[in-house]
């Protein structure tokens, strides 16, 4: 059943990226749920539960988790007491399946999502090497429990009743690699993985990491739309990576507090096709020419430096990790009611001519609520010009995840 394209909407003020959680609270005679708009009760099973204010916004994955902590470590007596009168507990409510769980993405970003109250039950699949996995994280004291599934055969148990689905599966960039190359072995590895989630949990959201985004999204769409299944406000290509890497580049470059940083990254998830918007960076900041080139294309770079320095012997797995874990998070504040949920993701749009777009999008309990138009209105001549530059790379990237849908469909 496929649902109508999110509505575009203008927004002018500055958003709120952080990651707040809402987890319901239970007592032995009735239930209640704090407002996320004021406070959050942060648990990540390092004893280090707190009440904090919105403004730190400081889950697990918060922009200020540093302070929070040490705060909350000092409140630690007063909070416990408070918990003992009261009885509260966060009640878990929601399943996340991890497809790939064991490899090097997969298993930190499950660690991760272990740790978010929202989560009761973290599914994590892969062809081989899973059970591991989850006997080490089911030893971790958070409320998720762990189940392993391994080959093709469980992969359906695997997705029943899920809610979230996060896709790392595939193999990683390696030195010399092309996004081509990345293409031929993943594209078949996602539309396989895709086709399971149609069959088994279509409503669910699915969060695409296999590289090329660029690409993989426009096949799992085509795969959705073969099944019947397609929702456009519930796929999404996760850019993250590429807002947490310009947050953190500019916060140092121009000495400020990472806290207070937030820069909306466009277009696609692959070199010139990752757009920064500097001139939209919150708080209000300036940048010299050479200063804007040069974070742009560190920016669009930075997976090369990280492949570089690890020599051959991996990716960009625990940055993107991070990422995705705070992708996922946002998702299941969505899923679990709270109004103010805005991330940057590749979704299907209509901002641009492109059927593909990254922006920023807000988050509902059904998928995409709204993409942000302003961020696209008043950019400068070099944004300007970059936009334009890199719409002809997505374009291709687009139409060749199309067609090799389209082909694989019609071989079968």
């Amino acid at each position: 059943m496929a649902a109508a394209t999110a509505t575009t909407l203008s927004v002018g003020s500055a958003t709120s990226f952080g990651s707040i959680v809402s987890p319901k609270l239970q007592s032995k005679s009735f239930v209640a749920k704090y407002n996320t708009r004021n406070y959050l009760k942060s648990f990540s099973g390092l004893k280090a539960d707190a009440f904090v204010r919105r403004e730190s916004e400081s889950s697990f994955l918060g922009r200020e988790s540093s302070a929070a902590l040490r705060s909350s470590i000092t409140r630690k007596t007063q909070m416990e007491k408070q918990r003992s009168r009261n009885n509260f507990q966060p009640q878990a409510s929601y399943k996340v399946a991890v497809l790939g769980a064991a490899g090097g993405i997969g298993q930190p970003l499950a660690l991760l999502i272990k740790m978010s109250p929202l989560v009761s039950s973290l599914h994590l699949y892969d062809i081989a090497n899973v059970k591991g996995v989850a006997a080490d994280l089911s030893h971790c004291n958070t409320p998720a429990q762990v189940f392993d599934f391994t080959g093709a055969s469980e992969l359906a148990n695997c997705l029943k009743g899920v809610d979230v689905v996060v896709i790392p599966a595939g193999v990683p960039r390696k030195p010399g690699m092309t996004q081509d190359d990345l293409f031929n072995i993943n594209a078949n590895i996602v539309k396989g993985l895709v086709e399971a989630v149609a069959d088994n949990c279509p409503d669910a959201f699915i969060h695409i990491i296999s590289n090329p985004v660029n690409s993989t999204v426009p096949i799992a769409a085509e795969v959705l739309k073969q099944k019947g299944v397609y929702d456009p406000k519930k796929l999404f290509g996760v850019t993250t990576l590429d807002v947490v890497r310009a947050n953190t580049f500019i916060a140092q470059k121009k000495n400020l507090r990472l806290i207070d940083v937030d820069v909306p990254v466009i277009g696609g998830h692959a070199g010139i096709t990752i757009l920064p918007l500097l001139s939209k960076t919150k708080p209000s900041t300036t940048f010299t020419d050479k200063e804007v080139q040069e974070l742009t294309v560190r920016i669009q770079n930075a997976g090369t430096e990280v492949v570089e320095a690890k020599a051959g012997a991996g990716s960009a797995t625990l940055s993107m990790a991070y990422a995705a874990a705070r992708f996922v998070e946002s998702s299941l504040r969505a899923l679990d009611g709270d109004a103010d949920v805005y991330e940057c993701s590749y979704v299907e749009s209509n901002l641009t001519e492109l059927p593909f777009f990254a922006s920023r999008v807000k988050l509902g309990r059904n998928g995409v609520v709204a993409l942000i138009s302003s961020d696209l209105n008043g950019l400068t001549e070099y944004e300007e010009k970059a936009l334009e530059a890199l719409k002809p790379e997505l374009k291709a990237s687009i139409e060749k995840g199309i067609a090799y849908a389209q082909k694989e469909t019609v071989t079968a």
